[in-house]
């Protein structure tokens, strides 16, 4: 997913209310650099995120104790694993997080027909096997719906266009990923890291979430030691959607809480 369609309607926000915000593509995606493209790799996005805040750290008029962390969906699950080795960040809002993706594979599995899990699997086994010897990667589309080969067919999985694009703006948003991804989901358990996030952490879940599942990530902020949860009503991307006045508002009155400060505002947004 790319900076513009995942991040602009809060990013705007948060600069409205005063808050510097940054935000960057992963590595592969986007106006990012990386070659072959659309290929995800947990460790490289994580490392995406600690240069974006050293980055910011350096930046003239940002207070370094002030940085806040912002993600959506898989981004949200790489904030955890960062904050959780960063205990200098302010505060971190996760929304609609990938938290537990063990927790999550049953529910996937169980949106696909058989046809399409046997190809999907064949897929991301070509792709990752073509990779060891330099083959272009086999793209999948991230989203599809049931009975597709796609990377997510959850029932919410095509909510992501009229919620991020609704004017088709974005007419270089490529929705495709490295079939690969489909081999790595199951053993991604960003949330594990919970309990070592020490910062205030808003851990944001939609209850009517069919593709991340809000079970994940209230156990997760459970285990946090200054952890908040917000409930919204709502599928995957409520927060773009029906429920996006009151994400919006309640995560600015959280950013408010813990970064601004007598000497002004730390910083910054982003997916």
């Amino acid at each position: 997913m790319t900076k513009e369609p995942a991040s602009d309607l809060f990013g705007r926000r948060f600069n409205d209310a005063g808050f510097a915000v940054l935000a960057f593509d992963h590595r592969h995606f986007g106006e990012s650099g990386g070659t072959p493209r659309q290929i995800v790799r947990f460790g490289e996005q994580r490392a995406d995120w600690q240069a974006a805040i050293d980055f910011a750290a350096g930046l003239p008029d940002v207070d370094p104790g002030g940085i806040s962390l912002w993600g959506f969906s898989l981004a949200g699950g790489h904030i955890l694993r960062v904050a959780a080795d960063n205990p200098g960040l302010a505060s971190v809002i996760a929304q609609s997080p990938v938290v537990d993706g063990r927790a999550l594979a049953p529910n996937a599995l169980r949106s696909m027909t058989p046809l399409a899990l046997l190809r999907l699997t064949g897929l991301a086994v070509a792709d990752a096997l073509g990779a060891l010897v330099g083959r272009p990667p086999l793209l999948i589309p991230t989203a599809g719906v049931r009975g597709a080969v796609a990377s997510l067919t959850t029932p919410d999985a095509m909510d992501g266009d009229r919620a991020l694009d609704p004017d088709h703006r974005h007419t270089g948003w490529e929705q495709t990923v490295a079939a690969r991804i489909a081999l790595q989901m199951g053993g991604y358990r960003p949330g594990l890291h919970a309990s070592r996030i020490f910062c205030p952490l808003l851990m944001v879940v939609c209850d009517q979430d069919r593709s991340t599942l809000p079970g994940p990530a209230v156990a997760a902020a459970r285990k946090a030691p200054a952890s908040e949860v917000l409930h919204l009503e709502g599928r995957h991307y409520a927060p773009f959607l029906e429920a996006h006045e009151e994400a919006v508002e309640a995560e600015i009155a959280f950013l408010r809480k813990h970064l601004v400060r007598a000497d002004g505002v730390g910083e910054r947004g982003r997916t």
